[in-house]
């Protein structure tokens, strides 16, 4: 809807430019700034208002003349048609913009249905996790990149993936795509975790599309993660990162790291060694809250080139919910950034819930097996 204070500017410019022409002496003539009406009207409405302001500034150009006299001179006919020349300019070019408007509306449809289909939104509570996920795309215009998340419920835990899929542009977002799928397939069929980032290997290894004006001669494609086995019925959870920056648990009011030694190699450089996928457990207690996140969050930069304190500011706000810890470090993260990220970010907050009794777990189990098939 048109901004009726804004629309009111070249109306305004329009009377007040008549009223000095004809109330000055017959030598002065302000009639030509006319033709700034139409021009400030394209810089915040479309072709058709900016035609009616047009239209409305020919007349009153017209009218000064007929006014003071002067119409049939070559001097009023020259400022007559330099604003119709100039008009018309104007309007076509809001047709234009208007139409590249109409483009990048759609291109950003297909971008958010691409994102919705990639990263699924996660339900607030999944089995005996309270759960938040955001994902922060360094390009001002962009839904989707390179990080990937994801979250499937097995018969007696909950399955979660963090990644980061090497490079910019289509070849990153395959990757990550494929990755995704990869993952939401084998997690449902109750692989153990090191066989299931072994299965992530070989997905990772098979590149179905290529994008070779994409890409440069000897690069490699790689995709850093980390994926957890959340038990229901018992305080642990199970992990294996692959070159992925290490999740960060509060426990007790207080932020560690969860480091899995040895770490495994990227997704995609399991060939460059022999070594199995490792899987290392950590005690995750009711009312203990874990970060993943992507390096687009702990290697962003101020304007002195240091790198966020991650684990300091998740130290002051150990008492928030999922969502709220979300959007505290997404604002804060933000203002020490100065509002411009230089890599795109995923992050999920986890929050373990008390065990409920045996039938009231059963029927909260139930509740988020469905919500994940939707």
């Amino acid at each position: 809807m048109r901004n009726r204070a804004l629309a009111a500017i070249p109306l305004g410019m329009i009377a007040v430019i008549m009223a000095a022409d004809l109330l000055s002496p017959s030598h002065f003539h302000f009639g030509a700034l006319l033709v700034a009406a139409p021009a400030i009207t394209a810089s915040f409405d479309g072709a058709w208002f900016t035609g009616v302001i047009a239209l409305l500034a020919i007349a009153g150009e017209t009218l000064i003349g007929l006014r003071n006299g002067s119409l049939g001179t070559d001097g009023m006919r020259a400022e007559l048609v330099a604003m119709v020349v100039v008009s018309v300019f104007v309007v076509l070019f809001c047709l234009v913009r208007d139409r590249e408007r109409r483009v990048l509306a759609q291109v950003r449809s297909v971008a958010e249905a691409a994102q919705m289909a990639l990263l699924r939104p996660l339900p607030e509570v999944l089995g005996p996790l309270r759960i938040a996920g955001v994902y922060l795309a360094a390009a001002a215009e962009a839904r989707i990149g390179g990080d990937l998340y994801g979250a499937v419920r097995t018969e007696r835990a909950t399955r979660l993936i963090v990644g980061d899929a090497r490079g910019k542009g289509l070849p990153a977002i395959a990757d990550a795509a494929a990755l995704v799928g990869a993952f939401r397939e084998a997690a449902r069929r109750g692989l153990p975790l090191a066989e299931l980032v072994a299965d992530l290997e070989d997905s990772a290894e098979f590149h179905p599309y290529q994008f070779p004006e994409e890409s440069q001669e000897g690069e490699e494609s790689f995709v850093t993660a980390v994926a957890l086995d959340v038990a229901d019925d018992e305080p642990v959870l199970s992990m294996a990162s692959c070159g992925h920056p290490p999740p960060l648990l509060i426990h007790a009011g207080r932020v560690s790291s969860l480091a899995c030694e040895p770490p495994s190699p990227p997704l995609g450089l399991g060939q460059l060694c022999d070594q199995e996928p490792s899987v290392c457990s950590f005690r995750f207690d009711a009312g203990d809250l874990l970060l993943l996140y992507t390096d687009g969050v702990s290697e962003a930069r101020d304007a002195a080139g240091v790198f966020y304190p991650l684990a300091e500011r998740m130290a002051s706000w150990t008492q928030e919910t999922p969502q709220r810890l979300l959007k505290r470090l997404c604002d804060d993260l933000l203002t020490y950034t100065g509002g411009q990220l230089h890599d795109d970010a995923a992050l999920i907050a986890i929050r373990r819930l008390p065990l409920p009794a045996a039938d009231e777990r059963e029927r909260c189990l139930g509740l988020a097996d469905e919500a994940v098939r939707q």
